[in-house]
């Protein structure tokens, strides 16, 4: 297993593709790991280096005390390309991938190359949410996560998509029930934190939003916003609710590798 010697734990990353190409960060959503990218990495891994992480408190990385914010996941991110000795990549967040994307772009935007901020929003969802999901997994624990695993589906995905491919639904939704409840929690309060809608105007990389049009999550009036805020953004949507690369899949890949390789 890859890690990164963290200086609270080590950081569980996988990179993959041919050694010259281009380097691609792909960053998971809350609730999931690196394999929420499965279905995209036959193809981006002969045009790309492409470079997987568990987000701190989730799959295989260090879990440790929150609340996290979203500056230190970043900061996670800056020290897993120092540590790989990548100067500049392309990085494609979803969700609280996609918070953690426009953290980078505002504070960090000459490591990256370009950016894609998927099914994510300036700032999502209110604190209300989020204090009562953190209160219910402190005090719930195990089962808690469970609870969420089985009311996530009709939030990531659309009925049509979960009746038609519930072996892929299933194995996503996995992930959350996998991932531990003090790294859950840790993470909502990341995300309940996260504002940047006064802030997107110092992302000057090439950006690329993607909306699904059924996300109820992150609506596509979020993403709008972002295209809206950020300079020369570009964005796309999909049939599909919040998990767009899953559900869209081969068209989400496509409409990343021709914005990528433009």
């Amino acid at each position: 297993m890859s890690v990164v010697h963290l200086a609270d734990g080590d950081l569980h990353y996988q990179l993959e593709g041919p050694a010259g190409a281009p380097v691609l960060v792909l960053c998971n959503s809350l609730g999931t790991d690196l394999h929420m990218w499965d279905v995209q990495m036959p193809v981006l891994r002969e045009q790309f280096r492409v470079l997987r992480f568990d987000t701190r408190g989730h799959g295989e990385s260090l879990v440790t005390p929150g609340p996290y914010r979203i500056e230190q996941l970043g900061g996670d991110v800056l020290a897993l390309l120092d540590h790989l000795d990548i100067a500049r990549a392309h990085f494609c967040g979803l969700s609280m991938g996609g918070l953690i994307g426009q953290w980078l772009g505002i504070n960090a935007g000459e490591r990256l190359l370009k950016l894609v901020l998927c099914n994510t929003a300036a700032k999502i969802a209110s604190d209300e949410v989020w204090n009562t999901r953190i209160e219910l997994v402190e005090q719930g624990g195990a089962q808690a996560m469970r609870d969420l695993r089985d009311a996530s589906i009709a939030r990531w995905f659309t009925p049509a998509f979960a009746d038609a491919q519930p072996q892929q639904a299933g194995l996503i939704t996995e992930m959350l029930a996998a991932t531990p409840p003090l790294g859950y929690a840790a993470n909502c309060a990341a995300v309940r934190d996260a504002d940047y809608r006064e802030q997107l105007g110092a992302i000057k990389v090439p950006t690329l939003i993607v909306a699904g049009s059924a996300d109820v999550v992150t609506t596509p009036q979020h993403g709008r916003f972002l295209q809206a805020g950020i300079p020369g953004a570009q964005y796309v949507e999909f049939h599909a609710a919040h998990l767009s690369n899953v559900e869209a899949g081969s068209a989400f890949t496509q409409a990343l590798v021709d914005f990528l390789k433009a």
